[in-house]
């Protein structure tokens, strides 16, 4: 079971629709559990070349085979909220092929041993999602492993959601000035492309600068929290070229007024990459991106699908509306409100019963200093809009996929008729609480706080409106 509290969740409210609403978000956490993800997109299959007689192994990745046996030594890297299970499955998989590796994960995901399988992969700790000394330590040693492999050898490099953090080296500039950079573009508002290109260009690692390093061939398996699924954003684009530039990363810190709030040496760095005194990151068409393969194993959709596929089964009928959704999450919550109400007293555009679900990357602006995200700051909002629009003959249950939503421990929200009845009872402002980006302390005082701990996987934020 991933959700630690359904009990409290089910003692109260429309047990009913709270029930099957749990019920698909365990669905869909264990299909995506990043262990079976990989399982079920990579295997290894040895063969016999009759007309040579000869010895292949082929690594397949999404049906595509590679030929891995004509490597002297496969190396295995990786980073990311999701690396830990993503790490244990290649290392079933490939077993003693795997001549050594080196992973770095959040510091909060718990691992019972430094090594991985017969030793082969170890495993670092950094910090998310703002990097510490401990990122820094664990690049540098990742990077060490990475350079050093040969043009002979093939690097396999395991992504997922969170390496922005995890995976630093920052560009004439301090760890404390990386760290308020960092600070300042998360609680800005700014889009995960937009946060990224700033990220890129303060960066020796990013923005494809990763590859550069390298004499080996590489290959990436990718479990993408990014909307469209963009390799120049995903993981700030280490194995990727680089579709932004200097400039761009001057704009995206002029629009959200954070440029005169930052260093004299954060504004350097870019100033002089404007100026072409800093070489830009590589760019689509550079022949180092002809030894890199990049393939994504899983995305929002999938996790959407699964979502889907569960109401399905149970005879409900169930409709994606976007798996791409994006822009502020107060304003996607209260529009999710309205359709959801369209809907329950209307017949429109869905009869009931029906399962709406959407997928994808919300963003706060923060202002206050409460607790909380964006899949609770949209339910939030959904909720203060369902007190306006009337009867609440619906539910709504958001998440984020990795069991993380922003500086909270929850993981999202579940809200119906019951979530209004307990705030009213209890005299809770709702929208002081929005003001205050506190949804998460919102959402603790009236119990409707979904706690899962980090899920081992990261496929964006998932939201499931039940109108029965």
């Amino acid at each position: 079971m991933y959700i630690r509290n359904r009990d409290s969740l089910l003692s109260r409210g429309d047990v009913k629709a709270r029930a099957t609403l749990l019920d698909a978000v365990e669905y869909m956490l264990e299909s995506c559990n990043a262990r079976n993800l990989i399982k079920s997109a990579v295997r290894v299959e040895d063969a016999t070349t009759t007309a040579d007689v000869s010895d292949h192994t082929y690594l397949i990745i999404n049906s595509e085979r590679i030929d891995i046996s004509k490597y002297r030594a496969v190396y295995v890297i990786g980073c990311g909220k999701a690396a830990l299970d993503m790490a244990h499955a290649i290392d079933e998989i490939l077993a003693d092929r795997i001549a050594s590796g080196i992973i770095i994960i959040p510091d909060y995901v718990e691992c019972s041993s430094s090594k991985i399988g017969d030793g082969r992969i170890t495993v670092l700790k950094g910090t998310h999602p703002i990097p510490s000394k401990s990122s820094i330590d664990a690049t540098e040693r990742m990077l060490d492993l990475a350079r050093d492999a040969s043009s002979d050898d093939l690097l396999l490099f395991l992504v997922s959601g969170g390496c922005s953090s995890l995976l630093v080296k920052p560009y004439n500039i301090t760890l404390e000035e990386k760290q308020e950079v960092t600070m300042l573009l998360l609680n800005s508002g700014a889009r995960i492309d937009e946060i990224n290109a700033v990220r890129k260009h303060l960066s020796q690692v990013k923005g494809g600068r990763f590859v550069e390093m390298l004499r080996s061939d590489l290959i990436s398996i990718i479990i993408s929290d990014v909307p469209c699924n963009r390799l120049d954003t995903i993981a700030s684009g280490l194995t990727a070229a680089d579709s932004t530039t200097f400039r761009d990363a001057m704009l995206v810190m002029k629009k959200y007024k954070i440029w005169d709030k930052v260093s004299k040496n954060v504004n350097k760095v870019i100033e002089d990459g404007v100026a072409g005194i800093i070489r830009e990151t590589p760019k689509p068409g550079n022949v180092i991106f002809n030894r890199v393969r990049n393939f994504i194993v899983a995305d929002n959709a999938y996790a959407c699908m699964k979502v889907k596929e569960y109401f399905s089964e149970m005879g409900i009928d169930a409709r994606i509306l976007s798996t791409k959704i994006h822009g502020e999450a107060r304003e996607i919550g209260s529009f999710i409100a309205s359709l959801a109400y369209e809907v329950a007293n209307h017949a429109r555009p869905f009869s009931k019963p029906v399962a709406m679900i959407a997928g994808g990357e919300a963003h706060v602006k923060v202002t206050g200093s409460g607790r909380g995200g964006r899949n609770q700051e949209l339910a939030l909002s959904a909720l203060i809009s369902a007190r306006m629009l009337g009867p609440m003959d619906w539910a709504m249950l958001t998440i984020g996929t990795d069991g993380i939503d922003g500086n909270s421990s929850n993981a999202g929200a579940i809200i119906d008729r019951e979530t209004l009845s307990s705030a009213f009872a209890i005299g809770l402002d709702m929208d002081s609480y929005l003001a205050c980006n506190d949804s998460a302390g919102f959402f603790d005082a009236v119990g409707d706080s979904i706690i899962t701990g980090p899920t081992g996987t990261n496929l964006n934020g998932v939201i499931i409106v039940l109108v029965i």
